[in-house]
C-alpha cells in the first residue's frame, strides 16, 4: 500500500513538472475564459519570476547593488535634503528618516545625518567645489546607473541611454522624491487634522485608514516609477502599477516587522559590540535591492510572458522546422511589400500568425543581418516597433538565395590556410553538392571523392 501512495505521488510530480517545464508553455489561452486567462497568466509569471531570479542572478546583482547603495546614501540623501530645503521642508525629510526602518538601528541615522550636514554646511560654506562634488555626483550617478544598467539586463535591453538622458531622469527622480515625501507628510496632517475626538464621527475611522496608508501609497508610487521609467524601453504602466504596488506593499510591512523586532537585533550588539549596526544595515539595503530586483523581474514576466511560449521547444527546434518557419516569414513579408502594403513587426507577425513571439524575433534578426541581407529593418508610423521589408528586389528572391546568405553566414575558409588537400578539396565538392541540384544529395558519403 504504501509502495502504491510513494509511486502515485511520484506520478503526480512527474506531471506537475512536466506541465510547468513544457505544457504550460504550449497553451497560450485560445479560446479560454476570462478567468482560465487570468489564473494561466498568474501561473506563467510566478514560473518565469522563479525562473529569472535564479537564471538572472538576482541575487549577487543585489550584493553588487548594495556596495553601489552604501556609497551614495549620504550624496543621495545630501542632494534631497538640499531640494527640500529649497522649498523649506527639510525638516519634513528628517522626520521621514527617522521613522524608517534604519532608524531602529542604533546610531546609523544620526551618524548618516552628520555626514549629510557636513556636506550641506560645506556646500554653504562655498568650498564645496571640484572633486568633492564630483565625487558626490559620480556616486549618486554610479548607483542610478547600476540600477538601470542591471534593469535593462533583466528587461533584455542591450543599449543604455545617452549620458544626456540619463542625467535628466536621474536628476527627475532626485527631484520628485522629496516633493512625494512631502505631499504624502501633508495629507497625513491634512487627514490628522479632520480626525474628530468624537469617537461616533463616522468619518474618523475612513481618515484613520487614509493615514494608515499615506506611506504604502507613497512607496506605490516610488516603485511604480522606478518601473516604468529606469528601463531603455517601453514599459506599459499596468506591467509597472502591480509589481509597483506588490513590492511597495512588502517593503512597507517588511519595515513595520523590522521595528516590531528591534528588541531582537539588538542582540547583535554582544556579537559585535559597537559595529552591531554594520552587518544589519548592509543586510537591510540587501534586502531593499532584491526586492527592487525582483519588482523589476516581475514587471518584465508581466510584459512578456507571452513571448515566453514554446520556450523550450524553440531551444530544441529541429534546423528543417526552423528551415520551414524562416521562409514562410519571408514569404509573409514578400508579398506583403509586392501588395505594397504597411511593413509587418515582429508582434503583428507573431499574433497574426500565432507564432512564438521569440523565434519570430530570431529568425527575422538573422535575416535582417548584414551578411544575409534578405531584409531590412525600418520602423513603424509610430516609431515604437522595428517592422521588416525585403532588402533585394523580390524578384530576385529564390529560396535557393535565401539559404544560402543564411548558410554563408558569419566566418568561413579560417582553417584553409593549415588544411590538408584532401580537406581543401572536399571544401570545394561539397559546394559544388550544396549548390546544384537535390539529386547530388543522394549521392553516398563515400563517393564524394
Amino acid at each position: 500500500m504504501a509502495k502504491k501512495t510513494f509511486s502515485n505521488i511520484k506520478q503526480w510530480f512527474s506531471r506537475v513538472y512536466t506541465f510547468v517545464t513544457e505544457d504550460l508553455w504550449r497553451t497560450t489561452g485560445d479560446g479560454y475564459g476570462s478567468f482560465k486567462r487570468i489564473a494561466l497568466t498568474i501561473v506563467k509569471t510566478i514560473d518565469l519570476l522563479i525562473k529569472g531570479f535564479f537564471n538572472k542572478d538576482l541575487s549577487t546583482k543585489a550584493s553588487a547593488l548594495t556596495y553601489s547603495m552604501a556609497f551614495a546614501v549620504v550624496p543621495i540623501l545630501a542632494i534631497v535634503l538640499a531640494i527640500a530645503k529649497g522649498f523649506g521642508f527639510e525638516q519634513v525629510i528628517e522626520d521621514k528618516l527617522m521613522q524608517s526602518s534604519f532608524a531602529q538601528i542604533e546610531g546609523v541615522v544620526p551618524t548618516i545625518m552628520g555626514f549629510v550636514q557636513r556636506y550641506l554646511e560645506t556646500a554653504e560654506g562655498g568650498t564645496f567645489l571640484g572633486i568633492g562634488l564630483l565625487v558626490l555626483l559620480w556616486a549618486v550617478y554610479s548607483f542610478m546607473s547600476t540600477i538601470e544598467t542591471y534593469f535593462n539586463k533583466i528587461w533584455e535591453v542591450k543599449e543604455s541611454r545617452s549620458y544626456v538622458r540619463q542625467m535628466t531622469a536621474y536628476l527627475t527622480i532626485l527631484i520628485l522624491i522629496p516633493i512625494l515625501i512631502i505631499v504624502s507628510s501633508g495629507l497625513n496632517i491634512y487627514f490628522e487634522s479632520l480626525i474628530s475626538d468624537n469617537l461616533q464621527d463616522t468619518l474618523a475611522f475612513g481618515k484613520r485608514v487614509m493615514i494608515k496608508l499615506s506611506p504604502y501609497i507613497l512607496s506605490w508610487i516610488v516603485f511604480t516609477l522606478l518601473y516604468w521609467l529606469t528601463p531603455n524601453t517601453k514599459v506599459k504602466f499596468l506591467s509597472a502599477l502591480i509589481p509597483g504596488v506588490l513590492i511597495g506593499t512588502t517593503f512597507e510591512i517588511f519595515q513595520t516587522l523590522l521595528i516590531s523586532g528591534v528588541v531582537s537585533l539588538s542582540r547583535y550588539n554582544v556579537v559585535y559590540g559597537t559595529f552591531a549596526s554594520i552587518p544589519i544595515l548592509l543586510f537591510l539595503m540587501w534586502i531593499t535591492c532584491v526586492m527592487i530586483l525582483v519588482g523589476a523581474e516581475l514587471s518584465y514576466d508581466l510584459q512578456n510572458y507571452e513571448n515566453h511560449n514554446y520556450e523550450e521547444d524553440i531551444e530544441n527546434i529541429s534546423r528543417r522546422y526552423k528551415d520551414y518557419i524562416t521562409l514562410y516569414l519571408t514569404y509573409l513579408i514578400v508579398k506583403r511589400f509586392e501588395a505594397g502594403e504597411k511593413p509587418l513587426t515582429v508582434s503583428e507577425l507573431s499574433k497574426d500568425n500565432h507564432l512564438p513571439f521569440r523565434l519570430v524575433s530570431q529568425l527575422l534578426s538573422r535575416l535582417a543581418d548584414p551578411q544575409v541581407g534578405v531584409l531590412n529593418e525600418v520602423y513603424s508610423d509610430n516609431d515604437a516597433e522595428k517592422a521588416y521589408t525585403p532588402a533585394l528586389d523580390i524578384n530576385k528572391i529564390t529560396v535557393g538565395m535565401v539559404f544560402n546568405q543564411i548558410d554563408s553566414q558569419g566566418s568561413e575558409g579560417f582553417l584553409q590556410k593549415n588544411a590538408l588537400p584532401q580537406m581543401t578539396e572536399f571544401w570545394q565538392k561539397w559546394l559544388i553538392i550544396k549548390d546544384s541540384n537535390a539529386e547530388q544529395m543522394n549521392l553516398l558519403v563515400k563517393d564524394i571523392m
